[in-house]
């Protein structure tokens, strides 16, 4: 893990392009997400923007911290006690890596008494509605499955310094899989990729 921050740091003091650079990186991380969560810390970015805050802040599921001290020792009793209203999320990227239900409390009393515990953030369980639909796959048969989506939608931002060049939407992904799978993604083959139908 190290050598791969020091090939980051490597880059960062180039003159290369850096696509994301560092802060951006860092700004997609859980950790991070977890903590532009906490009240106060929007208004810091968006002051007199109150507005600006809330609409950002509606778009937030409940993020909790696991730092050790009496704030993650509240998380960890939240999570033990109900663990199907969350989702342990280790700071790795790539689909896989969520721990669900009963496996969260496994998980939380291995690690709850020891730093371990920070490589994780708890986030409250989104629970779309799910929808009728049809899973195409290669030697499968084709049934009706009850389905949920996740749509992302890509970004192009570019900065020169400090000011900005290009912050545009330049596409989407929507990924549905049978509502049956808590996790996994289309490389998984749990997922596959879907097209919005725009009503």
């Amino acid at each position: 893990m190290f050598e791969s921050w020091e090939a980051r740091l490597l880059m960062e003091r180039s003159l290369a392009v850096k696509c994301p650079d560092i802060s951006t990186h860092l700004a997609g991380t859980k950790k991070v997400q977890q903590e532009l969560s906490r009240p106060g810390v929007l208004e810091r970015f968006f002051p007199d923007q109150p507005q600006a805050v809330d609409q950002l802040r509606a778009t937030f599921a409940g993020l909790y911290t696991l730092d050790m001290g009496p704030e993650g020792d509240k998380t960890v009793e939240m999570a033990l006690a109900k663990p199907d209203r969350f989702v342990l999320k280790p700071q790795r990227e790539g689909g896989g890596n969520n721990i669900y239900g009963s496996e969260i409390c496994q998980v939380l009393e291995q690690v709850k008494g020891s730093t371990e515990r920070t490589a994780y953030i708890l986030m409250d369980k989104i629970e779309p509605s799910p929808g009728q639909n049809y899973l195409l796959r290669r030697d499968a048969l084709l049934q009706l499955s009850n389905c949920i989506s996740e749509l992302g939608v890509f970004g192009a931002y570019v900065r020169q310094g400090k000011d900005m060049v290009m912050n545009e939407c330049v596409g989407h992904l929507l990924r549905t899989k049978s509502s049956e799978h808590s996790d996994g993604g289309v490389a998984a083959g749990v997922a596959v990729l879907d097209n919005p139908l725009l009503v």
